[in-house]
């Protein structure tokens, strides 16, 4: 299996040393920047929007991964885009049209992913597979970090594995919320590609450190 890739979430960074944090990411082992957007609707917190984004993507080279927890996402695929997002991410549960919304990213030239609740069945996704680059499976409930990991979520991150196996695709599968040392064997066991981290990387003494410790473990190998 290709070696994992680690999303550290600035949601749980220290927000009044923002340009320091983003540039200790550029120089850790961080393969995405992952930038969680909250709207007060979607999900009962309000985060960022477009200026963060756009601060963010002037110090950052890595890949600015932009999960979309907004309704009528649609509107803003664009700005969003124009700010600096290389992949742009909506929720299933947020979405009336979601096939048309896909490929509404996709034509601004970022990748497109689906995010999905803890309580949404990932069979859901299987009609629009083809047209995606990326899910996220949240496996905690949306809105706010720090949560602890439900494991119900590894069998979800199986069926959908094999569904992207047997039809030979190359879609990720990210998992977010309560992913640490802790529990990341499992999480890639199951067939996870990518790892969102919050609290894990910026509470630990030394984030980079994390991070590093994060992109060591292997299925058989736990650092």
């Amino acid at each position: 299996m290709p070696a994992h890739l680690i999303a550290p979430s600035l949601l749980s960074c220290d927000f009044l040393r923002l340009g320091e944090e983003t540039r200790m990411l550029e120089n850790a082992q961080a393969d995405w920047l992952h930038l969680d957007v909250m709207d007060g609707n979607f999900v009962p917190n309000i985060s960022f929007g477009l200026p963060i984004i756009s601060a963010v993507k002037k110090i950052s080279t890595k890949p600015l991964d932009v999960h979309l927890m907004i309704v009528q996402p649609e509107k803003y695929i664009q700005a969003f885009r124009d700010a600096g997002a290389d992949h742009i991410s909506v929720h299933y549960e947020a979405c009336t049209h979601l096939h048309r919304t896909v490929h509404q990213i996709r034509e601004t030239g970022a990748k497109a992913g689906i995010a999905i609740n803890p309580h949404t069945p990932v069979e859901l996704l299987f009609d629009v597979l083809e047209d995606i680059d990326l899910v996220i499976l949240m496996s905690v409930n949306p809105g706010f970090g720090g949560q602890k990991f439900i494991y119900r979520s590894l069998d979800k991150i199986r069926r959908l594995r094999r569904e992207i196996d047997s039809r030979n695709l190359s879609v990720d599968i990210e998992v977010d919320g309560g992913v640490g040392l802790q529990n990341i064997e499992v999480i890639l066991q199951a067939g996870a590609s990518v790892l969102v981290a919050g609290n894990a990387v910026f509470q630990a003494p030394d984030p980079a450190d994390m991070i590093a410790k994060l992109k060591a473990v292997s299925v058989g190998n736990f650092v």
